[in-house]
């Protein structure tokens, strides 16, 4: 029984690993669209850069780290609530052709 739960959970880390790969991905991309449609530039490449004032460079920082981070929660716990729903229902099905 250890080996299966191990093995699950290996599934788990897996599954988690491609989707936070994916999710900063993808809010990245929006953050940036967001950035750039509202101040009318693109995102700061380089805010080390001189040629960015520092309060473009700091507001672009902490909405971008606000926005991942977010998103990452969000997208974390909807996957962990749907694997333990799915492996609910596999154990159920389990359960009853026992």
């Amino acid at each position: 029984m250890a080996d299966k739960t191990e093995k699950q959970d290996m599934a788990w880390r897996a599954i988690g690993g491609l989707l936070g790969l994916a999710t900063a991905w993808g809010a990245k991309k929006v953050i940036g669209f967001a950035w750039e449609k509202t101040t009318g530039k693109k995102p700061p490449v380089d805010n080390e850069s001189l040629e960015i004032s520092l309060g473009e460079a700091i507001g672009y920082a902490v909405v971008m780290g606000v926005g991942m981070q977010v998103t990452q929660i969000v997208v974390a716990r909807t996957a962990r609530k749907r694997y333990n729903a799915w492996k609910a229902v596999k154990d159920a099905a389990r359960e009853v052709t026992s």
